[in-house]
């Protein structure tokens, strides 16, 4: 029944049992007929089916938080199990950005070479997610949360700087206000990066609005428009790569971005959280 109920749980997350199929790497038709066997086993009726999709039923909202609390349940175990010997096992970390996190990792692969690490690269909305639902056991992330559930701690800041191509007609600036990207292409990232939302907040803020904004999903992938000269960037200035073909303008008055380890305080304490995230109190900037 916990497969079924996994399906039931990602499809009322997510609204769509195509984007739940996905995430779970399983066939559409597999996780409809999951829900299907769910419903008829226990004869109740968990969402509404229109033309307009799914909708969760009264009978599904009130089971929605009795399977969160499961999964849950599982996950602990898992991580207990994992966990149980002695320094040893696999540690999960989700990121928005390799620069902060990457030196932490060399650091601890070189005092704990027997533990295997993962990163997992995503916006801050993604890696803040996989935290809460123990998909990762550390997060990565420039949103500066205030949660009773969560430990953080500061690694670093970095003021946003405007990235353009060298033949860009900001180019020949040192720094320039922020009302000169009034009349610019500005590439920004997906909903749900903190530095867009930053980026947003500072226009706003200042009454600027650029001649364009085009969006791109990836930290990557605006690093390429701008060495095409398609637009200009807002990005923390560790972000900006050495590349010939690139300038870094300072903005006067940018925002600070701050980078932020977060742990679940319930599970700080676990054995491979503990050990990343005493390397990461040594390492942090005072």
């Amino acid at each position: 029944m916990l497969a079924e109920l996994k399906a039931f749980y990602t499809v009322a997350r997510l609204g769509s049992v195509t984007q739940a199929a996905k995430k779970l790497g399983l066939s559409q038709p597999t996780v409809t007929t999951q829900i299907r066997s769910l419903e008829s086993q226990y004869g109740v009726e968990l969402f509404y089916r229109g033309g307009r999709g799914l909708a969760l039923s009264e009978e599904g909202a009130r089971l929605l938080p009795l399977v969160k609390d499961l999964l849950q349940r599982e996950s602990d175990i898992e991580f207990h199990l994992r966990n149980a010997g002695q320094m040893q096992g696999r540690l999960r970390i989700g990121a928005t950005a390799p620069y902060y996190i990457l030196d932490l990792v060399k650091t601890f692969r070189e005092r704990f070479p027997q533990i295997e690490v993962s990163v997992e690269i995503g916006n801050s909305q993604q890696v803040i997610e996989a935290l809460e639902e123990y998909r990762v056991d550390l997060a990565a992330s420039s949103q500066p949360l205030e949660d009773a559930r969560l430990t953080r701690l500061l690694l670093g800041s970095d003021p946003l700087v405007l990235a353009v191509h060298r033949e860009h007609p900001l180019a020949t600036q040192a720094s320039v206000p922020l009302g000169a990207l009034a009349g610019h292409c500005l590439l920004v990232r997906e909903p749900g990066s903190t530095t867009r939302l930053i980026s947003e907040a500072m226009l706003a803020k200042a009454g600027v609005k650029p001649a364009a904004l085009l969006e791109i999903g990836s930290r990557e992938s605006i690093r390429e428009a701008v060495l095409r000269n398609i637009g200009v960037s807002l990005i923390a200035r560790h972000e900006v790569p050495d590349n010939p073909e690139l300038r870094i303008v300072e903005i006067e008055g940018a925002a600070m971005i701050d980078e932020y380890l977060y742990c679940l305080k319930e599970r700080r304490l676990a054995r491979l959280p503990a050990a990343f995230l005493a390397v990461a109190r040594e390492s942090a900037q005072p």
